[in-house]
This record gives structure tokens, C-alpha cells and sequence, in this order.
């Protein structure tokens, strides 16, 4: 997919994961300008949160460099944290705390002041509705208002870049359109990373689609052009096609 001239907040080149002789992923490469939206889909077991990790620095790359808002995750560490929300698959929530004390909690973790903490703390709450459930433990309240607890840790140091790993997981239909209509608003300011193998998910979201499959990237395009001639169910199951590695010319976007 032809790139804008905008400088690049989310960037991989020639990202693998080695476990031994198990290959995780293998020589990705993408670049997302700044305000892209962007599905990162594929199969269950592609390497899709293996690429995420490597990404928000919680693991290191075997081959290959990874850069947020123009920072390489592993030699500038902290830096690079500073500007990348994170909102991974189950995130840290504590049960014990309420939602103001685990943002509260989290945000002193980050070194806000008090002045800083108070006026995101109440941006948050408002962005994510947690109004209702403010003051209740966490253990005690649902999974979607769990997604909403996490989402709200990982903006409330205002990053420019938000990378979400399964986001709408054991969510009901209510909360999915609630969690959409979020990424759309934050989608306006943000440069949003989204891993999903939810096909409904990528056309309500996203303006772009990474395609991995069996660790490599096998199709990277607009959504429009995705679906311009089949179902995106279609075209998942023709890049997919029982392990058979996809090519470039299998749905008309770039490998």
C-alpha cells in the first residue's frame, strides 16, 4: 500500500522470532504514518501477539529493528514508552483497587505530577465512560468495563501511538460497538495498531490491513481494496488456504 509522506509513528524492519528451531515470525516489515488506523489480522497461532510484544518492548526481536514515533524499542527503552500506549490481551488490572486507584496507581508509576495525574485521570474517565464504575472494586465489575479500565491505563499518559492486541475478546455485542466507536474517536489523534482475527472488527475500524499468516506478512493493503472484488471472509480464506503461503498477487495488496 502506497505510504503518505508523514513520518512513521509505528515501524518494523525485518522483525523474526526464533524459539529454538521454531520460526514465530519471520522478516516483517511495515511502516504506519502518523493518524493511520491500522488492522493487524490474521489466524490464531500467525504470530500476531509475538509482533505486538516485540513492538511495546516486552520482547526482543531474534533479527531486526522495531520503532515507535521514530525511537528503537530496544536501545531506547524508556523513551520509546513514553509516547506507546498498551493494551495487550489481558491486560494488568488488580482486583483489589478501583478503577481511580489503579489509574492513579499507574500513573505516579509513570512519573506524572499531581497536577498532570488529576487532569488526565478525569480525560480518561470521560473517554472511557468509567463514571459508573469508578469507585467499584474491579474484580468486581465486567469484562467490558475491564477492556475500558485497560484502554484508560494506556492513555493516560497521552501517547501518540495506541497498540491494542485482541481488544473485543469475550466482549458482548453492546460493549464491541461501544469499544469501536471508542478506537474511531481516538483514531482521529492517535496512530492505532489493532491486532485481531475478527474479520467484523477490521472493516468497522480500520483504513489499512497487515495480513500475517504462518509468521510472515502476507499482505499488506487499504481495507477498500481488500474487499473490492470478494467478502473479506474470502479473502481471508484464500490468504490463509490451509498453510499454503499467500503471494502478492492473491489479493492485490504488497507482501
Amino acid at each position: 500500500m502506497p505510504q503518505d509522506e508523514s513520518p512513521a509513528m509505528i515501524e518494523a524492519r525485518g522483525l523474526s522470532k526464533y524459539y529454538g528451531p521454531f520460526v514465530a515470525v519471520k522478516d516483517i516489515t511495515f511502516s504506519i504514518p502518523k493518524g493511520q488506523v491500522v488492522a493487524f489480522l490474521g489466524p490464531n497461532g500467525a504470530g500476531k501477539t509475538t509482533v505486538m510484544k516485540i513492538l511495546s518492548g516486552f520482547l526482543s526481536p531474534s533479527e531486526g529493528t522495531a520503532f515507535i514515533a521514530g525511537l528503537d524499542v530496544q536501545r531506547q527503552r524508556l523513551q520509546a514508552a513514553t509516547r506507546l500506549g498498551y493494551l495487550p490481551e489481558d491486560g494488568p488490572l488488580y482486583d483489589t483497587m478501583t478503577p481511580l486507584e489503579s489509574l492513579r496507581f499507574f500513573g505516579q508509576a509513570r512519573g506524572l505530577s499531581e497536577q498532570q495525574l488529576q487532569r488526565s485521570v478525569d480525560q480518561v474517565v470521560e473517554q472511557c465512560a468509567l463514571h459508573e464504575v469508578l469507585e467499584k472494586p474491579i474484580g468486581k465489575i465486567s469484562r467490558g468495563y475491564r477492556q475500558r479500565v485497560g484502554l484508560a491505563q494506556a492513555l493516560l499518559h497521552e501517547p501518540n501511538v495506541l497498540i491494542m492486541d485482541e481488544p473485543t475478546a469475550g466482549l458482548d455485542p453492546n460493549q464491541i460497538r461501544d469499544f469501536r466507536s471508542n478506537v474511531t474517536r481516538l483514531g482521529k489523534s492517535t496512530t492505532i495498531l489493532i491486532s485481531t482475527h475478527i474479520l467484523q472488527e477490521v472493516e468497522a475500524v480500520a483504513e489499512r490491513v497487515l495480513f500475517i499468516h504462518n509468521g510472515r506478512l502476507v499482505y499488506d493493503g487499504s481495507t477498500s481494496q481488500m474487499t473490492s472484488d470478494r467478502s473479506l471472509d474470502e479473502t481471508f480464506y484464500q490468504l490463509t488456504d490451509y498453510g499454503r503461503p499467500a503471494t502478492k498477487t492473491d489479493a492485490g495488496g504488497q507482501v
